[in-house]
């Protein structure tokens, strides 16, 4: 019971939601998600960290960066069907289509500045 209290908790917040979204495309780091959503690396960072503590997200590093992708077998396994629901919701919402046509693109040169 108390895994899926912390999965419907992550599940909470309309910019995890959007993150979620994104990952259904493929995986990514905390870099891409960030310039992908245009929000701050903090923010992609402990969202993510959210979900990934919520048991949604595998991560796996290669070299300085973490990539994180969805973990689908805990997600049929607790929530059957909740990729279909995202999917769903977001499929008409021009914000989350944009976010996926960024997260296609190659990732910036970050300038250090943020």
């Amino acid at each position: 019971m108390r895994d899926l209290l912390k999965i419907f908790k992550s599940l909470a917040d309309e910019t995890r939601l959007r993150i979620l979204y994104l990952l259904m495309e493929r995986e990514a780091c905390v870099l891409e998600i960030k310039q992908a959503m245009r929000i701050s690396q903090t923010r992609a960072s402990r969202n993510l960290g959210i979900l990934h503590d919520a048991g949604l997200l595998k991560a796996r590093r290669e070299g300085p960066l973490v990539f994180y992708s969805l973990d689908t077998k805990l997600i049929k396994k607790n929530c059957a069907g909740l990729d279909a629901i995202v999917k769903q919701a977001f499929e008409t919402d021009q914000t989350a289509l944009i976010h996926r046509e960024r997260l296609k693109r190659p990732m910036a040169r970050s300038t250090g500045k943020d």
